[in-house]
């Protein structure tokens, strides 16, 4: 009888703890209302102490868990932010989800994730789920803000923080480095290395960072130190490990090739760089490169990336910290926050 006892016991303990339990369950142990419990856990002040503090044991005791929507019908809000990203496997964007969840976590805000694939219809979609889910505000990443998406973001009834994206109508958030000056510096530093043939070697150019900053600036860099612009040297289709390897095959077969590459990924670098070790040249002896983008591989490969170094977690952590901001509806400065970059001097550039 004992051992039966004992396993219809445990067996009541193992239901109970796969049980969900619920606002009223609280309620019924603690002998209160549920709108009691839901003033207790949504910090409402208006509960006798005495009262809080049965209501917090029980729900210790219980281990419920508010689901954070149904808290936010009591709050007005779910301390809840919405946070998508094209690609949550490059390394970029996971660091800059990175700054956005410790800041998340700092301020109590629950978060999100969502990977979007870079694809417009699935941002469209995503930023109407995340609405949906009644987020409190949302940090969006973005290559290209469409018109479509622009409309949207417009739209929106929550904030919404641009991290490393460009928002070129200026009416969202944006948490950005000046990308025309840090590419314009690294461009003069090979030009001041004595290269006069300088191949760009970028992602697609209907993205705005690449297409009105990075090539820009390339130009213009080019322009100041009187040299002429070779359009057979740009070489724009996606920013990616192979598009390096057949950006050197295809510049490296030029009649006059050239001798250094500015590429606007650590991935296209890497990739100019192998298919140039692979051919038997020398980096940075027989060709120079620098990158954009300072991410952990330009450390892993050999030799190591000189870079123009992105402050990936500050933008992450700035733009959760201006959302906060701005979901609590305190004064903002500057909803254009540009923060500061540097170029980080390693082994692919020759130093003076």
């Amino acid at each position: 009888m004992r051992k039966l006892s004992y396993d219809k016991a445990i067996k009541g303990k193992r239901e109970a703890r796969t049980m969900t339990v619920t606002i009223y369950d609280v309620a019924r142990e603690a002998n209160v209302s549920m709108a009691t419990v839901s003033r207790v856990v949504n910090g409402n002040q208006n509960v006798k102490p005495a009262t809080r503090k049965k209501v917090l044991e029980v729900i210790e005791r219980l281990e419920y868990r508010p689901n954070a929507v149904a808290r936010g019908l009591a709050s007005k809000k779910t301390t809840t932010v919405g946070v998508i990203i094209p690609d949550i496997a490059n390394n970029v964007y996971a660091e800059l989800a990175r700054g956005v969840e410790d800041i998340a976590t700092m301020y109590r805000y629950n978060i999100i994730l969502a990977n979007s694939d870079q694809h417009e219809d699935k941002e469209l979609q995503l930023l109407d789920t995340m609405l949906g889910k009644q987020v409190d505000g949302i940090v969006m990443m973005s290559d290209e803000v469409t018109e479509k998406m622009q409309q949207s973001m417009d739209h929106s009834p929550v904030p919404i923080v641009l991290a490393g994206s460009v928002d070129e109508s200026q009416t969202i958030a944006t948490v950005n480095i000046d990308y025309f000056q840090a590419a314009y510096e690294a461009i003069s530093l090979l030009i001041q290395n004595g290269h006069t043939r300088i191949g760009f070697v970028t992602g697609p150019l209907t993205y705005t960072i690449n297409g009105k900053f990075k090539l820009e600036a390339y130009k213009k860099a080019l322009q100041d130190a009187g040299l002429s612009i070779d359009e057979s040297l740009i070489a724009a289709e996606e920013s990616s490990y192979d598009m390096g390897l057949e950006a050197w095959e295809t510049l490296s077969a030029l009649e006059n090739p050239p001798t250094a590459y500015f590429a606007g990924s650590d991935e296209l670098a890497i990739g100019l760089i192998h298919g140039a070790q692979d051919a038997g040249k020398n980096v940075p002896e027989d060709i120079e490169v620098i990158s954009f983008e300072n991410s952990k591989l330009a450390r892993m490969v050999r030799p190591q990336l000189t870079s123009v170094a992105l402050p990936l977690y500050d933008i992450g952590a700035v733009a959760m910290r201006l959302l906060t901001k701005l979901m609590n509806k305190e004064p903002v400065e500057d909803e254009a926050v540009i923060l500061p970059h540097r170029i980080e001097h390693r082994q692919s550039v020759k130093s003076k």
